[in-house]
Order: C-alpha cells, then structure tokens, then sequence
C-alpha cells in the first residue's frame, strides 16, 4: 500500500549540503518505489541575507564567516564534490557567493504554479553545477523556462516585489521554529532531520516514519 509523506525542505541555494540532501533523499525516495508517494514542498533560508548585489568570493567569503584557509576551503569544496557524485550531483566551480533573495520569490511563485521542486532543481543546478549567479534575473528566468514555466511571467515577478512578504514570513516562522541551518527537513510536518544524509539514512528515517504513521492509524 502507498503512504503519503510530506516533505518541507528549508533550505538555500547557497547551500552545497542542501544539494547534496535533495539529491540523497531523492534517491532514497526513488529505492522506496511505491511505498510512497512524497509532496515536497521548498521552504526559503537565507545564508547571506545581507550580500550585495554584486556578490562576494567564495574564499573571502568563508574565511571571513568561519575563520578557514584557503586550504582548508579547498579540502572542503573536493569533500563536497564527493559526497555530491556518490548521489548523483555534479558540482562545478563556485567562485562567488551571492544573495538568492530573488531566487526565493521566484520559487515561493513556482510552488503557486506547481513547479517549485523542478524549479528548485533546476537553481541548485545553475549555480553550484554551472556557477551562474543566482541573483542575476536572466539566469533566474532562465532557470524557470527551463522547467516550464512562463518567461514574460517569471520576469514579472522579479521585477517587482512579488512574494517578498512571504518569503521573509516564511524565514521567520522557522527561525522561530529554531530552525539555524539548512538543509532542515520536516516530515509529515512532526519528523525534523537537518544535514546532506546519506541515502541509506534518509531510507531508514522514511521507513520508521512510515511504520509509525501505520501503527497510529491502526491503533485509531
């Protein structure tokens, strides 16, 4: 019999782990079959809300924020090009930090249209697989008529403050949550698991939550 699941993804495009996580708990969605049948739905988490426009470099950047060397930057991003290819996530240069303020709206609007996760996809990709700038509003556009969605419309919604009440509401409710990295990943809206897991532990969660959800309703 299939179960449904709800997954709430906070995350950021910013975020490398957040990459990784999506990817992982794909596939482990995908060994599962038709066990279930998962609603993701993308929730916005902002690394640098105060980023210029013009962005930052990666290393300056993180040896600022975290105190690293470049090498250490260095060992960190060919772990993470690591642990991307084992689910299935190609990482390329990042060279830039930028603000994804914009990237957010335009997702919070894809999720109105029933393509957000697409979308998300499609931005996780732009920037850590290909190195666009996330803030730029041609890679943004593009990114969506990639996935379907309207151009003329995207561009519209970019152009203005369109969702920004939202977004900003949205980052508050899980802050308020206690909710301090991503990703963070809520099932069934009662289930919290943070970090890129490994598929095999994003199975195993599923499976226990699927379990659990099974005997409360057989015991109703």
């Amino acid at each position: 019999m299939t179960q449904q699941l709800r997954i709430d993804f906070v995350s950021d495009i910013a975020c490398p782990w957040c990459a990784i996580g999506l990817s992982s708990l794909q596939r482990a969605l995908s060994n599962l079959g038709d066990a279930v049948n998962a609603e993701f739905v993308m929730h916005p988490f902002e690394l640098n809300p105060q980023m210029g426009p013009e962005g930052e470099a990666i290393v300056e950047y993180l040896g600022k924020k975290y105190g690293r060397t470049p090498e250490q930057i260095a060992e960190t991003q060919a772990m993470i090009r690591e642990r991307g290819a084992d689910v299935g996530f190609q990482f390329g240069p990042r060279n830039f930090v930028y603000n994804t303020f914009d990237a957010h709206r335009l997702l919070h609007w894809a999720g109105i249209e029933g393509k957000q996760l697409a979308l998300k996809l499609a931005l996780l990709k732009a920037y850590h697989g290909e190195g666009k700038d996330p803030s730029n509003h041609d890679v943004l556009v593009e990114a969506a008529q990639s996935v379907g969605l309207d151009a003329a419309k995207a561009r519209d919604v970019l152009s203005g403050d369109d969702y920004a009440d939202n977004v900003r509401a949205e980052e508050q409710q899980f802050q308020s949550m206690g909710i301090t990295s991503v990703p963070s990943i809520i099932f069934n809206q009662k289930y919290l698991v943070t970090g890129g897991q490994p598929v095999e532990a994003f199975e195993q969660v599923i499976q226990q939550i699927l379990a659990e959800e099974k005997e409360d309703k057989a015991s109703a």
